[in-house]
């Protein structure tokens, strides 16, 4: 497929914001020609949707450490079923991402065991403890594409006030996570009515508000470019409008479970439901969905995080956080797009286009010379999500046995087609 023509397509233009009917012409591994109307041809889109590749922010590979959770390999494997053309992995490993030597390890694993594109962030912090600076000049030369130290907040004001110093002199971006450390401290679930009923112990949603703010309060005074990894309550969103109305260089993530599901369906503890941070109340993902809209959320993730069945079946205030979500990503995306909530350039523009942006990566666009990273999906195809049939070793999602709507058909990568669902 890498001299091909692709027509009868549906393309959405995350760019432009339209959604034509029309056809793509692919040469070597980039775009050469894009159209409108027929043109015949070429291999034939059936009228199915035609995008730019999903750029999944803040995807954990268990590379080093706990390979028995996911590996570069089927974390590949999983992101061309879901249409991810390329995973931008955090340094949240067993052994940390903070050196060039792990880095560069990381990096040459990716390249070889994964069908997709693969970009690495690295800790802001030595062993993501908060305490002392990474080399953030060599990480960047060794090809780390932004600094986090994860779900671990930097606790200490100097500390990430110098981190962020440095970093705007390299031009560098930090990802944090913004929580207020000590009332977030052993949460498995957001305060209030049904966090007392269960008798779960809980976070209230101020704590993200707090952290944000105090982030913020940082960028402002150094100037440095910000992007809060996850955003899931309404009170942390004024602080996040006055930052990017002020001109910081500020941009906001959500996750695809914070999109779509709320506090209720932990239901009887179920573990599968317990992110980090935990499920907010139905008035918050509405909250973050029109914020998604409009704009001031930025950039729509899976924040894929693998746990095994025995960090799974455990009570539910010991079980581990996280779920995947590299599979899952497209389809329950599209339960907002079905819901009449969100238009399909509204998404891509949050799942491809904006984080290609942020990270000055060439992807994200259906334009002549950018890069043939494509996914070719059915939006309205239904099925049942089987977890035993998705493509990651760890099998803890939370969308298991539900109804979904929207399958990928054809992943392509560079020209290349890594992905093809198999037609009964």
């Amino acid at each position: 497929m890498t001299n091909a023509l692709l027509h009868n397509a549906r393309l959405i233009d995350p760019e432009a914001g339209t959604e034509t009917p029309g056809w793509l012409r692919i040469e070597g591994d980039h775009i050469a020609e894009i159209g409108a109307g027929a043109r015949a041809g070429g291999v034939d889109c059936r009228g199915l949707c035609l995008a730019p590749g999903i750029i999944d922010l803040g995807v954990k590979v268990g590379e080093p450490g706990e390979r028995h959770k996911e590996s570069f390999r089927t974390a590949g494997a999983a992101a061309a079923a879901g249409g991810v053309t390329t995973i931008v992995t955090r340094p949240d490993t067993t052994t940390p991402i903070d050196t060039p030597e792990v880095l560069d390890f990381v990096r040459r694993r990716g390249q070889e065991a994964a069908p997709v594109h693969f970009r690495p962030m690295a800790a802001l912090t030595k062993a993501r403890a908060g305490r002392e600076m990474t080399e953030l000049g060599f990480l960047l030369d060794a090809g780390a594409v932004a600094f986090t130290d994860g779900d671990h907040v930097v606790n200490d004001t100097k500390v990430l006030s110098r981190c962020m110093t440095y970093a705007r002199s390299l031009g560098a971006l930090i990802v944090a996570h913004p929580q207020e450390p000590v009332l977030s401290a052993g949460a498995a679930v957001t305060s209030g009515k049904f966090a007392a009923l269960r008798g779960l112990p809980a976070a209230p949603p101020m704590a993200e508000r707090i952290g944000l703010e105090r982030d913020l309060a940082l960028v402002e005074m150094t100037g440095a470019r910000y992007h809060a990894d996850q955003i899931s309550t309404a009170a942390a969103l004024p602080a996040l409008i006055r930052a990017k109305e002020a001109g910081l260089d500020v941009t906001a993530g959500v996750s695809i479970h914070h999109l779509t599901l709320n506090e209720l369906d932990v239901a009887d503890y179920r573990t599968f439901f317990k992110v980090k941070p935990p499920l907010r109340a139905e008035e918050d993902r509405m909250a973050m969905v029109e914020a998604v809209r409009t704009g001031v959320i930025d950039v729509i993730c899976s924040m894929h995080t693998p746990q095994d069945e025995e960090s799974k079946r455990l009570p539910f205030e010991a079980a581990a956080s996280g779920a995947v979500g590299l599979e899952t990503l497209l389809p329950a995306a599209l339960r907002l797009y079905h819901a009449g909530q969100l238009q399909l350039t509204d998404l891509f523009r949050a799942m491809s286009l904006n984080p290609a942006r942020r990270l000055g990566l060439p992807g994200g666009r259906l334009t002549p010379g950018a890069p043939a990273d494509l996914v070719l999906f059915d939006p309205d195809a239904p099925f049942v999500l089987d977890r035993f049939k998705l493509h990651s070793k760890s099998k803890n999602t939370p969308f298991d046995g539900q109804r979904m709507q929207g399958r990928v058909d054809t992943t392509i990568v560079g020209g290349v087609p890594v992905y093809e669902r198999r037609r009964s």
